[in-house]
């Protein structure tokens, strides 16, 4: 049996037994796993959502925000509803992944599908980044408020998301099975943890006890003051810019459209109850941690932490022991939904990929399922660039907010638009009111980015709006050469292409010295039966030339000559060029170039012998009727036989 090579062996340890693609099916996960792996990123936005908004509310309004929060959350929770309908309704009718990006390609074609392409293969970088990002802070948090013993951590920021992003990126990688049994239960323990929250601060809201957070403490974003005109003295365009940054809430929600192939059958009904799941523990969420806000009046601080979410818990819980480990329960849960949060793109973007791969958009490598049947290509893809783009921001959640919702809200744009045109050119029943309430989600989500670009522009939303266009012609491009190529390559002209077409077939086999590589290319050359065969020699080092000559006169191992060809200059692919287009410059001739390539297993052996052969092919088939065949030959196993001889 042969045995394996070492990169191999590493790779079966590290990520367990390869399986095989009738596994497929078994890596299917059922709806609470689904719910736990998918939403995570969605429900755990819930997290800082009311924060991000706060962090714009209170330096205009000062403690008039948390009034304003309430108004700012329900407009918040009415898009949410929307966008539930709208993408009930994709799960139903497109049973495949890819969500936003499969509606507009089969209502919009290939080429605007490639839009809604960007904004989610966007909007999943960043939310590795902001996820991670976020996850961090509630463990930062944790260690501000349990004592002042455990403070000054905050340069951990970028190394521990870091460490993460690894980390996430090893379990994915493992498959889809282990990733929903390592990324379910985190979910799970967040809910529990908002609705402790929650309880414990109705308790103490009920009896008297619930206190209020210092709006004056060292390092709380500055309070600003609160006017008599519209909306306690908030322009519009605070609010708006409020508003979205909150919407950040809802990022997340097309998950499961887009990893619907990960259900088990029924997929569509499946994953549409997930769904409204989902969407209702989203609502639940991020109602009420802007409701304690309101009563708490939480505040967020100007380096991140601690967060609202854990003034909250501290509020609710209070000091002692109880409270303490109340506050460490629910900031460990915070993290990790947060850090699992950000798993879900690792489940979506491969995914995403994969279905843009196969229209050509992108490379078709990424289509590719690896060693465990995960998209790996996709998966080290996203590592790399979210990784990227975490060090260029410093792991900063407000700098990551500003590219967050442009993209996922543009997604939803698309999937909203592309199903009232499916509605509008079929007669199902309630037709009308399906289009309304598409209709309705794309217009509002379109508002949305618009509001977005416009008011978080100056702090990072013009990068979004510059890679935008720029990805899309990239995508675009890519598929134009893909076109040419397949054009190329598939002009097949008439009946019969394959027979030969040349009277003459010449065999050249380029050799470098007498031994057993050389021999095997010249018993592979006979096998072909050509009219002519040549040993051919580039005499670079005349002296060397010679005995080699000598050699090979002397040999009765080969009854070809050996032909020796003058180089001078010693540039040896421009010799064998002009030998070629001699060889082949009667029109009737087609030459077969045989390249002997002695290939080494062990790492000196690599660094002693320099190949040439690849560029010698790469140089000859510039050329019409030659082609060019590499021979390898085991070195590494000839001497191994050398040794095991007698």
């Amino acid at each position: 049996m042969t045995q394996d090579p070492p990169a191999y062996r590493i790779k079966r340890h590290l990520l367990g037994k390869p399986l095989t693609t009738e596994n497929i099916s078994q890596e299917k996960l059922n709806n609470r796993t689904a719910l736990g792996v998918l939403a995570s990123d969605c429900i755990s936005s819930s997290a800082y959502g009311s924060e991000e908004m706060l962090r714009v509310l209170v330096p205009v309004v000062g403690a008039a925000a948390f009034t304003l929060i309430m108004p700012v959350t329900f407009a918040i929770l009415l898009v949410l509803l929307l966008l539930t309908l709208c993408y009930s309704d994709v799960v139903t009718i497109y049973t495949r992944a890819g969500g936003s990006y499969v509606v507009a390609r089969e209502n919009f074609g290939p080429n605007v599908a490639q839009i809604a392409a960007v904004a989610l293969l966007v909007d999943y970088i960043v939310t590795v980044a902001v996820q991670v990002s976020a996850g961090t802070n509630a463990l930062i948090s944790l260690a501000h408020l349990v004592g002042n013993s455990f403070t000054g951590l905050d340069h951990l920021q970028l190394p521990v998301s870091v460490a993460v992003i690894v980390i996430l990126a090893y379990g994915n990688l493992r498959g889809v099975r282990e990733a929903g049994r390592l990324f379910a239960l985190p979910a799970y323990l967040f809910m529990a943890a908002v609705g402790l929250i929650l309880l414990a601060s109705a308790v103490r809201g009920l009896t008297g006890g619930l206190p209020h957070a210092d709006l004056h403490a060292d390092g709380v974003v500055p309070l600003g003051t609160p006017g008599n005109g519209w909306l306690y003295g908030a322009s519009l365009f605070i609010v708006l810019r409020a508003f979205a940054n909150g919407g950040s809430s809802l990022t997340g929600l097309e998950a499961i459209s887009n990893g619907i192939s990960a259900f088990r059958e029924p997929q569509g009904r499946n994953a549409r109850h997930t769904l409204i799941t989902m969407s209702v523990i989203l609502g639940v969420l991020v109602l009420g941690v802007s409701t304690l806000a309101h009563f708490t009046h939480a505040v967020p601080y100007t380096d991140g932490t601690p967060t609202v979410i854990a003034q909250e818990a501290h509020l609710a819980f209070g000091d002692g022991v109880i409270g303490t480990v109340g506050l460490v329960f629910v900031q460990l849960a915070t993290a990790l939904v947060l850090y699992t949060g950000a798993n879900t793109p690792f489940t979506g973007f491969p995914y995403l990929a994969s279905f843009v791969a196969e229209d050509r958009f992108l490379p078709r490598v990424l289509t590719r399922r690896g060693h465990r049947l995960a998209f790996s290509n996709g998966i080290v893809a996203l590592t790399v660039v979210s990784l990227a783009l975490l060090v260029a921001t410093g792991a900063s959640v407000d700098k990551l907010v500003a590219l967050y919702a442009i993209g996922v809200f543009t997604a939803f744009t698309m999937a909203g638009a592309g199903l009232t045109v499916y509605h509008l050119r079929r007669q199902d029943r309630y037709r009308r009111m399906k289009i309304t309430l598409n209709a309705l989600a794309a217009a509002t989500s379109a508002a949305v980015v618009l509001i977005f670009a416009v008011t978080k522009f100056t702090e990072g939303a013009w990068l979004v709006v510059v890679v935008f266009p720029l990805g899309v012609w990239t995508l675009m491009r890519i598929n134009r050469e893909y076109r040419r190529e397949a054009a190329a390559l598939q002009a097949i002209r008439a009946p019969g292409a394959d027979r030969a077409v040349y009277r003459r077939h010449l065999v050249l086999v380029l050799v470098e010295t007498l031994d057993l590589a050389t021999l095997m290319a010249l018993r592979y050359a006979h096998e072909l039966r050509p009219d002519e065969i040549r040993a051919v020699h580039f005499a670079i080092d005349e002296a060397y030339a010679r005995r080699l000559a000598a050699r090979w006169e002397a040999t009765d191992a080969t009854a070809v000559s050996l032909e020796l060809v003058e180089c001078p200059d010693r540039r040896l692919r421009h010799a064998m060029k002009e030998l070629a287009s001699r060889s082949t410059e009667d029109g009737d001739t087609w030459l077969t170039v045989l390249v002997p390539r002695r290939t080494y297993r062990n790492v000196l052996g690599k660094v002693l012998h320099r190949g040439t052969g690849e560029k010698m092919a790469k140089t000859l088939t510039q050329l019409p009727h030659v082609v060019v065949t590499i021979l390898p030959f085991d070195v590494s196993r000839a001497l191994s036989a050398l040794e095991r001889r007698p």
